[in-house]
């Protein structure tokens, strides 16, 4: 399983390499936006940024990550759409650094007290919600930042820190600490998490779109 997973993602850089472009962002956006609607429309739109803080940061943190490497952009857009997001992480207690590498249809239930360090990876489909963390590890045998499959679930509360790997469709319970790999649709618990269920993250991880940018991220529930 990990290796197959560190396989995606390489793939995933090589993709989000050739294609860090507005188009490439604005796609990434709907894709969270169907997450949270349902749809990616205009109305939609507006209503879940004006009033979901989760979509509202993701929505300025992803156009971060993208003008922070256009040249042009970087100096005139970039500093005052920094500003905007750091407000954001002040006001609503997210902090995702902008260029954390995210796969398509990114959501954040509900806010509060949620830290991702820049370096973790997170794949599509992916939940994560309030009190979550994806913290680093500085030394031992773990050392570095967590990385998460496609359709993982964070409960609240929960913590994975360090080089673990989160198996696609995994599920982390509620105030976990998670200390080791989680395979592929397992559910963990408990501190340290243990093995609780194979179920996953079903039922969960809702209006799921494809990780495939040629597609156009179509929806797929």
């Amino acid at each position: 399983m990990q290796e197959a997973l560190t396989e995606n993602i390489t793939a995933s850089d090589k993709a989000l390499h050739r294609r860090r472009s507005l188009r490439y962002t604005w796609a990434l956006i709907l894709s969270d936006l169907y997450r949270y609607a349902g749809n990616r429309s205009t109305r939609s739109f507006l209503r879940h940024y004006f009033f979901t803080p989760g979509f509202k940061y993701s929505t300025v943190m992803r156009l971060c990550g993208c003008l922070k490497k256009r040249s042009i952009m970087r100096v005139i857009f970039y500093p005052p759409l920094k500003l905007l997001l750091l407000r954001y992480r002040y006001k609503y207690g997210i902090a995702i650094p902008e260029y954390t590498r995210i796969g398509p249809g990114f959501f954040i239930n509900r806010f509060g007290n949620i830290m991702v360090n820049g370096d973790a990876i997170i794949g599509a489909n992916c939940n994560i919600t309030h009190g979550s963390m994806l913290g680093q590890m500085n030394r031992g045998p773990n050392q570095g930042s967590p990385i998460l499959g496609d359709g993982v679930f964070l409960a609240a509360g929960c913590k994975v820190i360090g080089k673990i790997r989160i198996g696609n469709r995994a599920a982390v319970g509620a105030n976990a600490v998670v200390t080791k790999d989680v395979v592929d649709d397992g559910v963990v618990g408990g501190i340290p998490a243990r093995i609780l269920s194979m179920n996953g993250s079903e039922g969960y991880v809702n209006r799921q779109v494809d990780p495939d940018y040629d597609t156009g991220f179509r929806p797929l529930t």
